[in-house]
């Protein structure tokens, strides 16, 4: 039965694009955190990682014609950017609060740091495997 590194690597492939998407979205809500009417962005990570694993599924698709639409073409980056709400916004109107940003950006660098502890893992093990260790 053959391995397929899709299988092997599961959800964190994916994930890892998203960590470092958001990581830029993050650092430049603290960019902006003086700017004037700035309103502070945000992704929904759970459903930008499901649109993700949606759109590397593969599906047996017959195209028939050079016009169809051809299979995985959907993209990977398919989510909302979305704002974020703060409690008390300033009076500049600014929406960013720097701790709530911080404290994001952070927990992001950490399960951004654990996904690739994980796959540096699985790939340790499948070097092993093909090693015969």
């Amino acid at each position: 039965m053959p391995i397929t590194l899709d299988g092997a690597f599961g959800v964190h492939e994916q994930a890892l694009g998203l960590y470092a998407h958001r990581a830029e979205i993050l650092a430049t809500n603290l960019a902006n955190a003086d700017t004037p009417n700035y309103r502070a962005r945000d992704i929904d990570f759970r459903a930008a990682l499901a649109s993700a694993q949606a759109a590397s599924d593969h599906t047996s698709v017959a195209v028939t014609h050079a016009n169809h639409i051809q299979p995985g073409t959907g993209g990977g980056d398919e989510y909302t950017l979305l704002y974020r709400n703060p409690p008390q916004t300033s009076l500049d109107g600014n929406t960013v609060d720097t701790q709530v940003e911080h404290a994001e950006f952070a927990q992001n660098a950490l399960r951004y740091s654990a996904s690739l502890t994980f796959l540096n893992g699985k790939i340790k093990g499948l070097m092993g495997a093909i090693r015969g260790e």
